[in-house]
């Protein structure tokens, strides 16, 4: 379809590549960052993504988006893992009628602008969003994704630091993409509360 060619061609303008070229430093603002998570269809090599959601700074307020992801004609069906299934909630015949790759990646990208992605399992994160980019035939480079863990380190100490775990512990992981990412972003308002 004409506006899939359209959208293969999608592509981040080179300061926003730099931008995420960079590493974490102490004094960036929590507005540079967004917190990536996904959900797969197991946790093997092999897996893909079904669902991806992110969460930014605006305003001193979180924002999250989320999408479920179709499955790509090049994805292995016999990948599905029902015990992952169980875990995250999400059934494969709701992948059916989900957005097709290109459109997410699209919306993707169109939300996180210049921000530094994060993700408290960057190794997990960079495969499943290699597994969406291909699967949405872009050809660029797949972004870093730096560790949540490391940066809330760079980003905050003392008490900020021990109010931002204690948070993170208090709120159990929904482990659906939307919601787990804007755990992990909130715990960041809250230590940015008690920096002050």
């Amino acid at each position: 379809m004409d506006d899939e060619e359209r959208k293969h061609g999608m592509s981040l303008s080179g300061h926003a590549r730099n931008r995420h070229d960079e590493q974490i430093e102490e004094g960036r603002g929590i507005d540079e960052y967004a917190v990536l998570d996904f959900e797969a269809s197991s946790l093997s090599v092999a897996s893909w993504p079904i669902e991806v959601g992110l969460s930014w700074f605006e305003n001193g307020e979180v924002q999250t988006w989320s999408s479920l992801i179709r499955p790509a004609a090049r994805w292995d069906r016999s990948d599905w893992s029902e015990q992952s299934a169980a875990v995250h909630r999400i059934s494969f015949s709701e992948l059916e009628d989900a957005p097709c790759p290109i459109d997410v990646a699209t919306e993707l990208f169109s939300r996180l602008g210049n921000r530094i992605l994060l993700s408290d399992a960057p190794t997990f994160e960079v495969r499943w969003l290699g597994s969406l980019l291909d699967a949405a035939r872009y050809t660029k480079a797949v972004l870093p994704v730096q560790n949540y863990h490391d940066a809330s380190f760079a980003l905050f100490e003392g008490f900020a630091l021990d109010m931002l775990y204690e948070t993170l512990e208090r709120r159990v992981a929904p482990h659906r993409a939307g919601p787990d990412s804007a755990r992990l972003a909130r715990a960041w308002l809250v230590a940015v509360r008690y920096s002050r």
